[in-house]
């Protein structure tokens, strides 16, 4: 039986390019892509994307919706890594730990909607809390995210890299999108079953790739009586099978020291840590670490891709 053809359209992006590194040893896929004159071409494209079993979208929205009518048309399975689909009633939410369910979705599925770096942090948390009672739908949330420069394309790769002089060495991290309504924010708010959208801070760190989200829950938010232990061990008995989720022990959490909680501790990986911290008054805080570009991005489409193909899904991922 030929191995499935996985076309990469988009290839010369930061996920299209982590794709391509972690697919092109794989000998159970023929990997397609383009040479560098045909990869704007869109009979070259639509062609490619008709002679693949699955094609992977790494473009931006207007570009990833038409791309994704082609395969809809050519029979293609498709994957979406933009924000174009993520809501869309007509795709599958692409985050196979999100719900006991949706790893079969997936599978099932003929077009799969990558989720976000940053969702990913946020629904993976909070959708648990929220299922189980610990976490009101209504309650208020707010997450400060520290995200590598990588997350922001070629462009935002030139600016820390030299194009902007006073960013080299930064000292701190520095804020973004602060007056703007974030385009992750619609997916967060969907998955993770809250009714409220949260307030999302979100900033950018002196290093390429790494991610690290703080959900600080105040005491106010939660239900009577509920404790940072209730919220650990939703969490750990939720994800304990979960090969790329990794829940820490509140005590190994308790036990941080300068430099803590590096947003690199995943780096090069699909995982994704979680940290609850308790607070003697009653508050709580989740911290989360992933790679952006690896369980955020390229990992989370080739773990998609596995599923929708047939694969082991942990095949060609390091946890």
């Amino acid at each position: 039986m030929p191995a499935p053809k996985v076309y990469i359209d988009g290839s010369a992006g930061t996920t299209g390019l982590r794709i391509q590194d972690q697919l092109v040893q794989r000998g159970d896929i023929e990997l397609s892509i383009l040479p560098e004159g045909d990869r704007r071409d869109p009979e070259m494209r639509r062609a490619a994307i008709a002679d693949a079993d699955l094609a992977i979208l790494c473009l931006p929205d207007d570009a990833a919706i038409e791309a994704a009518e082609w395969a809809v048309e050519e029979n293609t399975k498709v994957i979406d890594t933009s924000t174009a689909h993520r809501v869309d009633e007509n795709w599958v939410f692409g985050l196979p730990e999100m719900d006991p369910v949706q790893r079969q979705k997936i599978a099932d599925s003929n077009a799969v909607s990558n989720p976000g770096c940053y969702p990913t942090g946020v629904i993976l948390s909070i959708r648990p809390l929220v299922e189980n009672g610990l976490l009101d739908q209504d309650a208020p949330v707010t997450v400060h995210a520290l995200s590598g420069y990588s997350g922001g394309g070629k462009k935002l790769i030139e600016k820390w890299e030299g194009g902007q002089p006073e960013l080299a060495n930064l000292p701190f991290e520095s804020p973004y999108a602060l007056h703007t309504k974030h385009k992750h924010v619609p997916e967060m708010t969907k998955y993770s079953g809250l009714t409220h959208e949260p307030q999302f801070m979100p900033s950018v760190g002196p290093f390429i790739t790494g991610m690290r989200l703080e959900i600080p829950l105040h005491k106010a938010v939660l239900p009577e009586n509920v404790t940072a232990n209730d919220i650990w061990e939703v969490l750990d008995q939720r994800y304990i099978h979960e090969k790329f989720v990794r829940v820490h022990p509140i005590e190994h959490a308790l036990t941080y020291a300068d430099p803590a909680f590096d947003p690199r501790a995943a780096d090069g990986t699909n995982r994704i840590d979680f940290s609850v911290i308790p607070n003697p008054l009653g508050h709580v805080l989740i911290v989360i670490q992933l790679d952006n570009l690896g369980k955020g991005a390229s990992g989370a489409a080739v773990q998609n891709m596995n599923l929708m193909l047939g694969f082991p899904e942990d095949r060609g991922l390091k946890v």
